[in-house]
């Protein structure tokens, strides 16, 4: 057994020595690699044996975790979420079914979580990623069964589609929980999307569909052509591997604890910070780019073609848009664009899902959304930090897109004025600059690293923050809101998807004391009702009473 590790680790020992990686990192790349040839095989397995399809997806997750990594320990965590979430799916009904698994999952990868910060060795590949992935997959496919047992009626369109109407096998869940292109990194999708994959429905034509426009296969598949759009990925995902490993040398974590980094002008080390989000987020792209294309070459990826022009789309588990995400202009788009299939998980599974049926998603569904997040990130504070600091931040780039933004647009909103790509230029500078200050603690981690970081750029983002909160809750506020009236522009409706968390993130502040306040309020009539005879406050008098603990505060 010692030679055949010894023969197994070598190539991934020299490479490591050449690129100055570690021998663990050095191998996730390698297995993202090694995912397209066995993707390419996976995908030739005959349609008419899908069995053989989820023998081979298993038998290749287990090289993956036992030959390269060795991670026994590892795969018996795995198998622990897994088929305690199969017997809990199977076994237990009802509404309560969901949140046990849930409960489970969540607090099974806490322990994960404990472990990996009490060994603090970013460099060391373990089983917490893989269950991260993992915890999202299962506890949407608790979901699934339990919509798959009401009737439509109850149902959104979404949860139709992702409903599990048929309790999958062993085998087939075996293979969902297993696929190895997304193993260790991504993307969740829905079993759903799984079963239609393998047993190819997701690649049916509608009818009368112009045969001219069909996307091409080759011999008896049905799984149109697709590697030429992973052939894509695969570049994109290795030139940004490639871009990390060339700048991450120029930016160590080190180097912003040293004595130099203080020796820099403050525009000096404002770049320097924003070059260090930059640096780590180049490395999550080629991850998950490779990734998604390996999951395109298997057909995993594919989302219908357009009847008319027959363009085939194969962005159905895209999970980040690197263009979207250097080009935002405001921190919605910033995150949007970031994590897109965990931002899908926490709106479809938790926000969504701790909203009573009739009624819109509030302060406790925000409030959800928010812990699960971070709890799902794992413990360190930097991620709270970094959380709780982009909640602000949201609140005053709402406030300054409702109330500063209509001043470029035409009055009744449709037009930009010759003015707007100025505040276009602006919007994408300053929010690049407060995101690059907000998401340092989630790349620092530490709670005293991030204070002693942020002191060296004079806690420019918490200044500015707190700066434009205070400008928001002055007179001015009004005064903006007055003028906009005078331009005569419409008031917009505001929707469900525009208030939605993104990773968890409450978009807006204000709101979700309002909503908070409304909801206690709204307990306390009922508890009146009910006959409670404690004296209780008003919602006039609850407002104030949040208010002035604010400003105490």
């Amino acid at each position: 057994m010692a030679a055949l590790r010894a023969y197994i680790d070598a190539p991934f020992t020299g490479a490591a020595n050449i690129l100055g990686a570690s021998v663990d990192e050095v191998k996730l790349i390698g297995s993202f690699l090694l995912s397209y040839p066995l993707a390419a095989i996976l995908k030739r397995i005959p349609d008419k044996d899908p069995w053989k399809k989820n023998v081979f997806i298993i038998a290749v997750s287990l090289f993956y975790i036992l030959g390269l990594y060795e991670l026994w320990g590892g795969l018996l965590t795995l198998t622990y979420s897994s088929v305690a979430t199969y017997l809990i799916a199977y076994y237990i009904d009802g509404s309560l079914m969901p949140w046990i698994g849930f409960t489970f999952l969540m607090g099974h990868m806490s322990i994960s979580h404990i472990y990996r910060q009490i060994a603090d060795d970013p460099s060391v590949v373990d089983i917490t990623g893989p269950q991260m992935v993992l915890v999202m997959k299962l506890s949407a496919f608790c979901w699934n069964v339990h919509d798959g047992r009401l009737p439509d009626k109850d149902l959104t369109d979404a949860q139709k589609y992702a409903a599990i109407r048929k309790f999958p096998s062993i085998l087939d869940y075996a293979g969902y929980v297993l696929f190895f292109p997304s193993l260790f990194a991504g993307p969740a999708f829905d079993y759903v999307d799984y079963r239609r994959w393998i047993d190819t429905t997701l690649f049916e034509v509608p009818p009368d569909t112009d045969p001219s426009k069909v996307p091409p296969t080759r011999k008896k598949r049905k799984i149109p052509r697709s590697g030429r759009p992973a052939l894509k990925k695969m570049i994109m995902g290795i030139i940004w591997i490639l871009a990390f490993v060339q700048l991450a040398p120029s930016y160590p974590f080190s180097f912003y604890f040293s004595d130099e980094y203080e020796t820099y002008s403050l525009p000096r080390r404002i770049w320097q910070l924003y070059m260090l989000g930059l640096v780590t987020r180049l490395k999550y792209y080629g991850s998950w780019y490779l990734t998604e294309g390996a999951c395109i070459l298997s057909g995993l990826g594919y989302n219908g073609f357009d009847a008319k022009t027959g363009k085939v789309f194969w962005d159905r588990l895209e999970n980040v848009n690197p263009w979207g995400l250097e080009t935002a202009q405001n921190t919605r788009g910033y995150l949007e664009n970031w994590n897109k299939n965990t931002n899908h998980w926490l709106r479809n599974y938790v926000y969504l899902r701790v909203t009573p049926k009739g009624k819109k998603p509030g302060f406790r569904a925000t409030l959800a959304t928010f812990t699960t997040s971070a709890f799902w990130h794992g413990f360190y504070p930097g991620y709270y930090m970094a959380f709780i600091l982009a909640s602000f931040v949201q609140t005053v780039a709402k406030n300054f897109r409702r109330h500063v933004r209509p001043f470029f647009l035409s009055p009744d909103g449709s037009k930009p004025t010759a003015l707007k790509p100025y505040y276009d230029v602006v919007s994408w500078f300053v929010t690049q600059l407060i995101m690059s200050f907000t998401v340092a603690p989630f790349v620092l981690l530490s709670f005293k690293g991030t204070i002693a970081v942020w002191g060296h750029v004079y806690f420019y983002g918490i200044v500015s923050v707190a700066a434009a909160t205070a400008f928001f809750a002055s007179p001015a506020r009004a005064y903006l809101s007055s003028q906009q009236k005078k331009r005569s522009r419409p008031a917009l409706a505001r929707t469900v998807s525009g208030d939605t968390p993104v990773l968890g993130l409450p978009n807006d502040l204000e709101k979700e004391v309002d909503d908070a306040i409304k909801e206690i309020s709204e307990e306390i009539e009922e508890m009146r009702k009910n006959g409670a005879t404690a004296s209780m406050p008003s919602a006039q008098e609850l407002r104030a009473l949040v208010e002035e603990k604010l400003r105490k505060d």
